[in-house]
């Protein structure tokens, strides 16, 4: 081995074009992602926001570098929005909405790295816009939207290293290691994954070097600020995972039905690619890729068995469908089967087609639960929440601009002097971020809960003698707790989650302190 600071590099299959360009294939590519910013953008208004979007504002006006259920990305970002270009639903959802282009763009780069020529990188680019979930994902201003940026960057590292054999690159890897732990931290699967492969690899030689443990080092270092919140408050995040364990809120799905519904969220027919790009990485031709095909195995595995929510996976799939397409046109190569090429991208952009009203509120409410019935879509559910009309994703996204105002009618109706002293009690960090992002415009001021983060805000000075409570779904035990309890009105929107069409309350006179009971009504869940 020589003394530069590189490995020599992993040589080239007889398929592997390396870094080569193919402008048309490039080009179809290009506009592939733009078509789907396009669709976004045109379909981002159609709803309202989105329960976890009014969270997440909630947060980042608390910038930490910490929060109960979330690393602080995110709530980052929603801070930089709201002191840049607003927080209207154009301006939130623009970040989702570049994200989910630049992954389609992505996703045929990884096919020509993977030696792709006319065909794969465009289909590979065709199978990521045509998955429901990212569709779903590039339309919410949610950590999803980014995380597959994080993750395929990590992978686009190790493919650079593989093929330069420049060491020094796993710098990069840990800086995307470490932004990545600070979005989302279900990364730390993916990187798991992707150190089995290192170990199972020629790649393994880079561990007798310093740079992939500097690589790690950085990570580290970059994440640390977060555990040691975690750590200072006796790590919620770990205690909120216990909670919604016990509590069966997840949707739990055995091997069989979690395959299925990996199959459903990623286009049926695209997901073949899946299986091929498994293929493409444990024989000849993508051998030189194998670690990938290890992190994928090994990251699926994993999520499998943990029963993690089908979504999770989501990010990995980019470097599949890449490399699918890869082993597709390499399989499709004679003459007699090229005819299958087309054939196979109209049946996937078909299928993408039938699709986009399930993934995004591209219809009318009316018109969706129509098309619905005539297409006979059920969506799969993620977590055991009651469902009305709207699947959860799309019913999550209204309501809140009703309750708000409710809320407000009957606050200013208050003498002022019990107004000064009445706070407002979500239950939800739904229910007290709408009131947090709409409730400023009609005179409300800050809510109080004890769910997620809001816990660690407190009671902003309330002492529980004049509460409104929102989302109370016992109101046996409010009465218990306290002195009067009269209903305001009760909510009635057809299209929001029947839990959230429930009675808003005033309670007068919590009988004990509010700041005295704040611990014990805490639920991280």
């Amino acid at each position: 081995m020589s003394t530069q600071e590189s490995l020599t590099p992993a040589p080239e299959s007889e398929f592997s074009s390396g870094s080569r360009w193919f402008t048309g294939a490039m080009a179809a590519v290009t506009i592939l992602a733009a078509a789907n910013l396009i669709l976004h953008i045109c379909v981002d208004p159609r709803y309202g926001y989105f329960r976890d979007e009014l969270y997440y504002l909630a947060c980042g006006r608390h910038p930490a570098w910490g929060y109960v259920d979330q690393p602080p990305v995110a709530p980052w970002i929603a801070w930089l929005l709201e002191h840049t270009i607003g927080t209207s639903l154009y301006a939130l959802r623009l970040i989702p909405a570049l994200s989910a282009a630049v992954i389609v763009w992505m996703t045929g780069w990884f096919a020509v790295e993977f030696g792709g020529r006319r065909i794969a990188p465009w289909l590979a680019a065709l199978a990521i816009f045509a998955a429901p979930v990212y569709l779903a994902m590039g339309h919410l201003f949610t950590m999803n939207a980014w995380t597959p940026l994080l993750w395929m960057g990590c992978a686009l590292v190790i493919i650079r290293i593989l093929k330069t054999g420049n060491q020094k690159l796993w710098l990069w890897f840990g800086v995307l290691l470490g932004i990545g732990i600070l979005s989302k931290y279900d990364i730390l699967f993916f990187a798991i994954g992707l150190f089995s492969g290192i170990l199972l690899t020629p790649l393994r030689r880079s561990l007798a070097r310093p740079w992939i443990w500097i690589g790690i080092v950085i990570a580290g270092l970059m994440a640390l600020p977060n555990f040691l919140w975690q750590l200072h408050r006796g790590f919620p995040f770990l205690i909120l995972m216990e909670n919604i364990r016990r509590s069966g809120r997840d949707v739990r799905l055995s091997p069989l039905p979690f395959v299925g519904q990996q199959a459903g969220m990623m286009n049926f027919l695209a997901y073949l690619l899946v299986f091929a790009a498994v293929v493409f990485f444990f024989t000849r031709i993508g051998k030189p890729y194998r670690v990938l095909g290890w992190g994928f195995l090994v990251t699926f595995l994993t999520m499998m068995f943990l029963k993690g929510k089908n979504y999770y996976l989501a990010p990995v799939y980019p470097m599949m469908f890449a490399a699918g397409a890869v082993a597709f046109e390499h399989w499709t190569e004679r003459r007699s089967l090229r005819w299958s090429r087309p054939v196979y991208a109209a049946l996937i952009a078909l299928l993408g087609i039938v699709s986009v009203p399930a993934a995004i509120p591209f219809l009318s409410e009316q018109h969706f639960i129509q098309y619905a019935k005539l297409m006979h879509i059920q969506l799969p559910r993620f977590e055991n929440q009651p469902q009305g009309s709207l699947p959860q994703l799309f019913a999550d996204m209204h309501g809140w601009r009703n309750m708000t105002r409710a809320v407000a009618t009957y606050y200013n109706s208050l003498p002022p002097d019990l107004r000064a002293k009445t706070g407002i009690f979500g239950n939800n960090y739904g229910e007290a971020g709408a009131i947090d992002f709409f409730g400023p415009k009609y005179g409300l001021p800050p809510a109080i809960s004890t769910h997620q983060n809001y816990y660690y805000w407190g009671p902003r000075g309330y002492t529980g003698e004049s509460l409104i409570v929102l989302g109370e779904g016992d109101p046996v035990k409010l009465r218990q707790e306290c002195t009067t309890v009269k209903v305001i009105t009760t909510l009635d929107d057809p299209w929001a989650r029947p839990d959230e069409n429930i009675p808003i309350y005033h309670c007068i006179g919590l009988k004990w302190p509010l700041k005295d009971v704040w611990p014990t009504i805490k639920h991280f869940n």
